[in-house]
């Protein structure tokens, strides 16, 4: 079953000092119902649910870029990207995404998932949160 989340190996990694600034970043598009393999163990990216190349989507997505890390006010901090990934042209339907590291062996951040959006030869857009509190990923101090 699909499921929203930051994976396990994320968190690992983190505490490994796994992911750097410098590294490829990558966002890719699958459908829910064929990603079932989607969640928070999913370790690295791998194709099953990917969309198919096709209508100007090429299977292992694109590069995500604005890459930031900041504090949050209350304690933690968070990872973003400040500019919105974007298909120009597309011609395709999605409804789930992977953002993994294309430099440290296609390790998994976060397994995504919003409405089923489609474009027909016109841009596919995700609208990622401004970097901040509410970014993908954040992380936040568990309290004593």
């Amino acid at each position: 079953m699909f499921q929203a989340c930051l994976t396990d190996q994320f968190f690992q990694d983190i505490l490994n000092g796994v992911h750097q600034p410098g590294d490829n970043y990558k966002i890719a598009l699958f459908r829910q119902a064929d990603a079932t393999d989607k969640n928070a163990a999913l370790a690295a990216y791998n194709t099953t649910g990917e969309l198919p190349t096709a209508g100007n989507y090429k299977q292992g997505g694109i590069a995500l870029s604005g890459f930031t890390v900041g504090a949050l006010p209350d304690g933690g901090a968070y990872l973003d990207w400040s500019t919105d990934p974007v298909w120009k042209n597309a011609t395709f339907s999605a409804d789930a995404a992977v953002i993994y590291n294309a430099s440290r062996a296609n390790k998994a951040l976060a397994v995504l998932g919003f409405g089923t959006t489609t474009a027909t030869n016109g841009p596919f857009t995700i609208e990622l949160p401004a970097p901040g509190p509410g970014s993908i990923i954040a992380i936040t101090r568990v309290p004593a």
